[in-house]
């Protein structure tokens, strides 16, 4: 007899290594609290996640947008209305066969329901309505959502996350913005993604391709991002020659530098969930030296955050890449695009410490690292002495999934 099942959506293994940072810590903290957990990963890139996967208790199911949005929903809508029909669905489709015996659905989206986002709104809503339907409980892993000053969004989102069992908010702002909705069906929390623990074998890993003892030295860590790119570049900047300006200048201070990119997919050059080919053109432009490493591969979400540990300093666009820097204490400038930066650096007091990219210049961007450089004791101090509580707060959400399956 196995043991309790459980359904993810929003995740992956492969591409945005947040995300797998965020699965992989479920597992991992699941594990450790239930008997034989068994879970079903609904995925977007179901060939890419089945090739990555290492968890003999983790299937992968197919549930690209096309797939969930009409396959999955039309099905799981049948689920409900045609009760005679209740098990040929469950034969005939392996999501709606995992949603219905499944204890609960994590919803593990890092940000939904959002304004300015509502071109994802109808996924947001395709993620958890399957499970509303079979009857499964939706707990929202803690992600950022809001604001709600948008009549489409906040009308969905009135509809939709009411019927959620437990939210779990990231942050203040979040929680705020949830709260000034009338939800009550909140729990203020952390990142699971904080909840990831290393495994031991990252430095032997990481050490086939990447001479260690480049870490001996003071290493800055750079992670672009695409997304930021394009908001950069559609307000007239040039992201990639402003960001190699940079990384040559600290080079020139006599820092190393590592270019890493936290978001990739192997085998295409589509930028979704992608930034190895705008790395690769930020590293064209960059003279090479021995002062300078670039991960021109994809790694594990455990792999990247032991690279990350071992830098000085961290400037960081990808959310989860801030959030596995943090995670190891390494003093972080942040640039960021959305309110679910800075609410998870109020967690360790160092929200000044993020800019938008709205501001992102040569001279704004060389001064803040100049500043970072120079208070970096400090920052570490208060990385060091708020991580314990934030760590708390993530591992919380899995006390709560835990008390839900086991209560039925």
């Amino acid at each position: 007899m196995t043991g309790p099942r459980i359904t993810i959506i929003g995740s992956a293994l492969s591409g945005n290594k947040g995300a797998s940072a965020m699965l992989e810590a479920a597992v991992q903290t699941l594990e450790a609290r239930l008997d034989d957990p068994q879970f079903t990963l609904l995925s977007m890139y179901p060939a890419e996640d089945a090739a990555q996967n290492p968890y003999p208790n983790l299937e992968i199911v197919a549930a690209n947008p096309k797939q969930l949005g009409v396959t999955i929903n039309s099905l799981a809508l049948a689920y409900r209305l045609l009760p005679f029909l209740r098990g040929t669905i469950r034969k005939r489709s392996r999501a709606i066969r995992a949603l219905v015996e499944s204890d609960v659905l994590l919803d593990q989206g890092g940000i939904t329901f959002t304004d300015g986002r509502e071109k994802f709104l109808l996924y947001n809503v395709a993620s958890i309505l399957p499970a509303l339907n079979t009857g499964t409980p939706v707990f929202k892993c803690a992600q950022a959502i809001g604001p709600f000053q948008n009549p489409v969004n906040r009308r969905a989102s009135r509809m939709f996350l009411p019927k959620v069992r437990t939210i779990v908010t990231r942050g203040r702002i979040t929680h705020e913005f949830a709260e000034q909705l009338g939800l009550t069906n909140i729990v203020a929390g952390a990142d699971y993604a904080f909840s990831l623990e290393l495994d031991g074998t990252e430095a032997a890993a990481v050490g086939a391709h990447i001479d260690l003892s480049f870490f001996d030295g003071d290493v800055v860590g750079v992670c672009p991002s695409v997304v930021l790119q394009k908001k950069v570049d559609a307000a007239g900047g040039d992201y990639i020659g402003q960001l190699a300006d940079f990384i040559e200048q600290v080079r020139a201070q006599g820092k190393r530098v590592l270019l890493v990119p936290h978001s990739v997919r192997t085998g295409t050059d589509k930028t979704h969930n992608n930034d190895l080919p705008l790395c690769r053109e930020i590293h064209a432009r960059l003279r090479l030296g021995d002062d300078l490493v670039f991960v021109d591969r994809e790694l594990t979400s455990q792999q990247l955050r032991y690279l990350i540990g071992r830098c000085s300093l961290f400037v960081a666009s990808r959310f989860h890449a801030m959030v596995s820097s943090l995670a190891m204490a390494v003093p972080t400038l942040v640039i960021g695009w959305s309110h679910k930066y800075r609410e998870v650096l109020e967690m360790f007091e160092l929200e000044d410490w993020a800019f938008g990219h709205d501001k992102f210049t040569p001279e704004y961007l060389a001064s803040r690292f100049a500043e970072l450089d120079a208070q970096r004791d400090a920052v570490k101090q208060k990385l060091d002495a708020h991580l314990p509580e934030v760590k708390a707060r993530s591992l919380m959400q899995a006390d709560l999934i835990a008390e839900l399956v086991r209560g039925g």
